[in-house]
């Protein structure tokens, strides 16, 4: 087990000074671009493969980085560079993430690579667990996923909503309910494979922030996969549904559920993403104050506005800190006895959300506009209270966490 401690090695150093290169040097400038065409930004991420950073290899790396930093690190590096540009670099990444936790080794080998292609023809893969009528409440999932027995086959009808690269995905995973009668513990998780026939893109929705990334519905109508796409295979699905149903009659609920179990692990890493975007507007807002000048002095030796920075800046390390504790304690096995990994996207996202709003009003009417980049972090960062789990869920798993409840 790694000790915690908040000094990078000379190695995460280099990777993280590397990233910091990529995003000064090929995020930033194209950030405002995309986010007024709101397309997907093919070409940055064709970059970002040729640089090895889009890959599974170097996704690995970092997961399996045994301080817990790697993922984190990077997170917050391609976000200060732009939320909208990293997160469809990124968003592989939680369908990935779907499939390390719970897939067997060969469904791991064999999908992974078909997520990411290569620098020639890069792919992208997308995790479909929300639906119109169940966001927060998982338990009210209808996607249905149904077994063929004589055909070994799965077949999966249903609507999925918010889903990053939704629809044009190479790889979906979805998370569909096998037993109604569980609730949300009798959900499994799928892949539907390329080109399977049955699943189309539905709406693509025009967002308020992370305009590059692409978001849309996905819909399947009789979607059939064979059953090697059960993510963990049946023999473990049928136990944990066993187990489930004894559970049930005994009155216990505390069993995980495989999307549970994806957000769990990820939202560490959406709480660096926002401390990313948080750290790029406070530096903005800081060279700002210092060379602005008003009433013949710059704006920074007015203690309304230092204080303003001072504020922003201990709010950033803090968030940064708590991500770093829960991101430790996830890859050494620590329990979330106090549902660390929750307060972390917890106080990251709320950070980010008001720093980058005290970084407009430090800029005033300049901060309003889109000459500054300031306006486009604001409009990014109200997306990380919402996705992934909202504030308010959040505090409710922390709350039911420290009352000993158990968490649906």
């Amino acid at each position: 087990m790694a000790e915690f401690t908040m000094e990078l090695s000379d190695e995460q150093k280099e990777v993280r000074d590397w990233l910091h290169g990529f995003a000064a040097d090929v995020i930033r400038p194209a950030a405002a671009e995309w986010d007024e065409r709101e397309e997907t930004p093919w070409p940055v991420i064709q970059e970002a493969a040729k640089v090895g950073i889009y890959s599974l290899d170097f996704y690995a790396q970092q997961y399996f980085d045994p301080t817990g930093l790697g993922i984190p690190m990077a997170m917050e590096e391609l976000f200060w560079g732009d939320a909208g540009i990293a997160l469809s670099i990124v968003g592989t990444g939680l369908a990935a993430v779907g499939v390390l936790a719970n897939g067997t080794e060969e469904q791991i080998g064999t999908w992974i690579p078909q997520m990411y292609g290569d620098a020639s023809d890069v792919k992208v893969a997308a995790f479909c667990s929300s639906e119109p009528d169940a966001g927060s409440d998982v338990a009210s999932m209808r996607t249905r996923a149904v077994y063929d027995e004589a055909k070994d086959e799965w077949v999966l009808n249903g609507t999925k909503t918010w889903a990053t690269n939704g629809g044009i995905a190479n790889v979906h995973v979805v998370v569909a309910v096998v037993d109604p009668d569980l609730g949300s513990k009798g959900h499994a998780s799928f892949i539907v494979p390329p080109n399977t026939p049955g699943l189309s893109q539905g709406q693509k929705f025009k967002k308020h922030g992370i305009r590059a990334s692409h978001t849309a519905e996905v819909v399947l109508d009789g979607v059939r996969v064979p059953g090697s796409c059960l993510l963990g295979g049946k023999e473990k699905l049928d136990a944990r549904l066993a187990r489930a149903r004894e559970k049930a009659k005994k009155g216990g609920e505390r069993v995980k559920n495989a999307a549970m179990a994806t957000f769990e692990a990820s939202r560490p890493a959406v709480g660096a993403m926002a401390v990313g975007t948080a750290r790029a507007a406070y530096e903005v807002a800081l060279e700002y104050a210092r060379t602005r000048e008003q009433f013949g002095r710059p704006i920074i030796d007015n203690q309304g506005v230092a204080f303003q920075l001072a504020d922003m800046r201990t709010s950033i390390d803090a968030a940064r800190l708590l991500v770093w504790r829960a991101s430790w304690m996830a890859i050494n096995g620590k329990p979330f006895t106090a549902a660390e990994g929750s307060m972390s996207k917890l106080f990251a996202s709320e950070t980010a959300k008001k720093v980058t709003g005290q970084a407009i009003q430090i800029l005033g009417g300049n901060g309003y506009t889109r000459e500054y980049p300031v306006e486009r972090m604001h409009r990014d960062s109200a997306i990380y209270t919402i996705f992934e789990g909202t504030s308010e869920i959040q505090r409710l798993v922390i709350a039911r966490t420290l009352a000993g409840m158990p968490i649906r």
